[in-house]
């Protein structure tokens, strides 16, 4: 039970995937809670770096910060849904997960012009009441290679974790909610040598396809 609620390779609760094909020189980068006031930062450091992610955003972050979320957007990146108020699903109703999804994804729409196809659970703890949630909203969950983290861990430490877990296909999760320091201080250091190891990176969508 405890796999199939936080395995990153459990589709238990509804169709996910936490890595992409290994026949390509490509990782994902992924940012979490956002938007927040770190984001512009994250973003300039990713056109810096030639960098494309995919923002897992929070409903009542889009609200809250509207022109930040569409500044993601317009500078190439892809939106996903991460819930409305980043409630943890687990315990909770099938209505409840229904109404977080559905919430997020009617903000995101509405301000950023965006239907999101892609969905991460807060804290990668996925529910019963789920895979009826993500059909009804035509969402792919998304789950990760390696955690980078960033919220624990100085930047230095963050940027080791990623380049150990480097490999083709990879799917890494930062976050750009709240303080984004250490991420932002790990990927200068890893974006570098990343991209020095011939790796392309892109958004999630773009590394499924």
């Amino acid at each position: 039970m405890a796999w199939a609620v936080r395995g990153r390779s459990s589709a238990v609760f509804g169709p996910s995937v936490w890595h992409g094909p290994g026949n390509r020189r490509a990782i994902a980068l992924t940012f979490d809670d956002g938007p927040g006031e770190s984001t512009p930062r994250v973003l300039e450091l990713l056109d810096r770096h030639g960098a494309h992610a995919t923002f897992f955003q929070c409903g009542c972050c889009v609200e809250r910060f509207p022109g930040i979320a569409r500044a993601v957007l317009e500078a190439g990146h892809e939106i996903g849904n991460h819930g409305y108020s980043h409630a943890r699903l687990y315990l909770r109703s099938a209505r409840f997960i229904f109404r977080e999804l559905s919430t997020a994804q009617r903000a995101i729409q509405e301000t950023v012009g965006v239907e999101p196809r892609l969905f991460r659970a807060p804290y990668g703890v996925r529910w019963f009441g789920m895979r009826e949630a993500q059909r009804r909203l035509n969402l792919l969950g998304v789950m990760w290679t390696c955690i980078a983290r960033d919220w624990r861990l100085p930047g230095p430490k963050v940027a080791l974790r990623l380049l150990a877990a480097a490999q083709n296909g990879a799917i890494f999760c930062l976050h750009d909610g709240g303080d984004a320091g250490p991420a932002l201080e790990a990927l200068e250091i890893a974006l570098p040598r990343l991209k020095e190891q011939g790796y392309d990176l892109v958004t999630v969508g773009e590394l499924l396809r």
